[in-house]
């Protein structure tokens, strides 16, 4: 199923078999059920080969999601903060309602409470927010917003809503969604004088 895995940065020499066994299964059996055991069987490896370089399956799973293009983000220049918040919305609007990127957050949810895995969640939400910050350090160069804008919380309502809408209310999304989003919380931003 989940084809699109970068060369590891770090693993053993079947890392992506690895990476793809553990994304599937953590979207066949939900994170409960993924195992350390069951990847080994899937990736055709022994799991003391999993476990030298990922003692848990938090970790494991932590470097699926990093390894593997599906929360990768693109802040491509539009030229306007809204045409670049609107790229990032769509972005997210994708990992949620795409096939392989809604099963497996939908099944990795279920560990959220785990503390190795939170923090992974909170260690990778940083990393997207430094990679989106030269999103609002362009919009401030150009003039279209103040200095002081706060990018987390820009980007907190936007995702937020998305994420809301999908998981919570499981409702469809307009096909304008990104972009009604987008005005509505560009609306509340401090603008330049």
């Amino acid at each position: 199923m989940f084809s699109e895995t970068r060369r590891p940065g770090k693993g053993p020499r079947q890392a992506a078999e690895i990476y793809r066994a553990t994304l599937d299964l953590v979207v066949r059996h939900g994170y409960d059920g993924l195992t350390i055991e069951g990847v080994a069987a899937c990736a055709g490896v022994n799991k003391t080969t999993i476990y030298r370089w990922w003692p848990s399956k938090d970790e494991l799973l932590c470097t699926a999601f990093v390894e593997t293009d599906l929360l990768k983000v693109d802040v491509t220049d539009t030229g306007s903060l809204r045409g670049d918040l609107i790229a990032v919305t769509h972005q997210v609007i994708d990992l949620l309602t795409g096939e392989e990127g809604s099963r497996v957050t939908r099944a990795s949810l279920g560990g959220l409470d785990r503390p190795g895995l939170a923090k992974f969640v909170a260690t990778l939400c940083a990393e997207r927010l430094k990679a989106e910050r030269p999103i609002f350090e362009r919009a401030v160069a150009r003039g279209e917003i103040a200095p002081g804008a706060d990018p987390a919380t820009t980007v907190d309502l936007l995702a937020g809503a998305i994420w809301y809408r999908v998981l919570v209310r499981q409702t469809e999304l307009p096909t304008d969604f990104a972009e009604q989003l987008v005005d509505i919380v560009l609306g509340g931003l401090p603008r330049s004088s």
